[in-house]
Formats: structure tokens, C-alpha cells, sequence
């Protein structure tokens, strides 16, 4: 395609503040932070509890898939298919609860939160 068929905004490359599928709708006012933080600790916590809740969810139904059978209700395939959603749940808390650790311990300063000692540094 030519320059002279092609619009002038398409030539341009798009403004900062626009690039991107997701970019701004209106500029900033001043009030708004300029990078937007989750509440880490809520996050934890929630992640901590839903973890074991969701881990328990899926052997709990898994042991009752087992040992369901056939014509019962609720059927084997029902409780296989919510004790995966339950193992797929409890995989995102587990992600999550890793993510938030590791941006909380970035927001202390400290990677590692039992520095050692090297030999020869006392």
C-alpha cells in the first residue's frame, strides 16, 4: 500500500498515553497514581485461606469420584470434572499467593529473607 492511500494517523506511530489494545481514554488528571497497586495483603490472605479450602475441595471430590458408581447421582463424571476445577483453583492460589510473596518481599527491600553470610566478609 502506498503513502498516498494510507490515512495520516496510521503513518504516525500512536502516542504513549495510546499505544496498546488497552490505552487511555482520557489523559490524567493528577489525583490518579501512576502505577496502581493491588492490596497485596488482602490478596494474601485470600490466597492463604482459599488455598487448602480448593486443595481439600479436589481430594474430597476426587475420593468421591472414586468411589461413586455407575447410575448414582451425582455421576463419576460430574465429580471428576468439579474436583479438576477445584485443582485448577487451588493452582491459581498457589500462583498468586507465590506473585504476592515475592512483590511484598520486593517491596521490603529484600529478596532473601535469611541473607547468608559469605565466608571471609566478618
Amino acid at each position: 500500500m502506498s503513502d498516498r492511500h494510507r490515512p495520516h494517523w496510521a503513518t504516525q506511530p500512536a502516542p504513549r498515553a495510546r499505544s496498546g489494545a488497552v490505552g487511555r481514554r482520557s489523559p490524567r488528571t493528577g489525583t490518579e497514581p501512576v502505577r496502581a497497586q493491588s492490596a497485596l495483603r488482602m490478596r494474601l490472605l485470600l490466597s492463604a485461606v482459599f488455598l487448602p479450602v480448593f486443595v481439600a475441595g479436589a481430594v474430597f471430590f476426587g475420593f468421591w469420584a472414586a468411589g461413586t458408581g455407575s447410575g448414582e447421582s451425582p455421576g463419576r463424571g460430574m465429580l471428576v470434572v468439579v474436583a479438576v476445577v477445584c485443582a485448577a483453583l487451588a493452582l491459581l492460589a498457589a500462583a498468586d499467593l507465590l506473585v504476592v510473596v515475592r512483590r511484598l518481599r520486593a517491596e521490603r527491600g529484600s529478596a532473601d529473607p535469611h541473607p547468608r553470610e559469605h565466608p571471609g566478609t566478618r
